[in-house]
C-alpha cells in the first residue's frame, strides 16, 4: 500500500513537472500595465523591463532585489539608458533578498503608488512562483501579469524551482502565508 502511494506521488510529481516545463510563459507583447516590476537574478530581466518601459508599456518600473551598493547612474551606464529615465521612471528596491521578499517589497511599492496592474518580469522558469508570491502579497489590490524572459537553466535549477513552487503552494493552502 505504501509503495503504491509512493509510486502515485512520483507519477503526480513527474506529470506536474512536465506541465511546469510545458507552460513556461513567453515574453508578453502588446499589453500595457500601470507598472513594471523586474526581479533581479539571471540575465535579460532588467533589459526586458527597460525595453518595455521605453515602449511605454507602463508608467514606472521597480527593479526589486538590487544590491544596496548599486546606484541608478551605474545601471543607467551599464544598460545605456539616460540617467533622466532612471530619475523620472525607475525605482530601485534594495530590501529584497529572495522571491518572497521581492513580493513584499513590490506590494508595498504598488500600494504606495496606487497602481492596479503590474507586469512582472522575471525568468520564464521562475515566473510561476514569483507570480504566486506577488499575488499572495497583493491580494486584490492589483492584477499581476507575467512576462517571462526565456532562459536555459540547468535541469537541477528547474527541478529545484518546481519543488519550491510545490512547497510554497502547499504552505499557502494550509495557511502558512508568511
Amino acid at each position: 500500500m505504501i509503495f503504491r502511494l509512493m509510486v502515485l506521488a512520483g507519477l503526480c510529481w513527474i506529470g506536474g513537472f512536465g506541465i511546469f516545463l510545458a507552460t513556461r510563459p513567453p515574453p508578453l507583447e502588446n499589453t500595457r500595465t500601470d507598472a513594471i516590476v523586474v526581479l533581479t537574478g539571471t540575465s535579460g530581466r532588467i533589459a526586458r523591463g527597460l525595453e518595455m518601459l521605453e515602449a511605454h508599456a507602463a508608467k514606472r518600473m521597480l527593479i526589486s532585489g538590487v544590491a544596496p551598493q548599486v546606484r541608478p547612474r551605474e545601471l543607467a551606464h551599464e544598460y545605456k539608458v539616460s540617467p533622466q529615465v532612471f530619475a523620472c521612471c525607475i525605482d530601485l528596491g534594495h530590501e529584497a533578498v529572495d522571491t518572497r521578499s521581492n513580493a513584499e517589497e513590490t506590494a508595498d511599492w504598488v500600494r504606495e503608488h496606487g497602481y492596479h496592474s503590474v507586469r512582472l518580469v522575471t525568468s520564464d522558469w521562475h515566473l510561476a512562483r514569483a507570480r504566486l508570491e506577488l499575488v499572495n502579497a497583493l491580494g486584490t489590490d492589483a492584477t499581476v501579469i507575467g512576462d517571462g524572459v526565456p532562459g536555459t537553466p540547468s535541469y537541477a535549477v528547474l527541478v529545484g524551482e518546481y519543488n519550491k513552487l510545490i512547497l510554497r503552494r502547499v504552505a499557502l493552502l494550509i495557511g502558512q502565508a508568511t
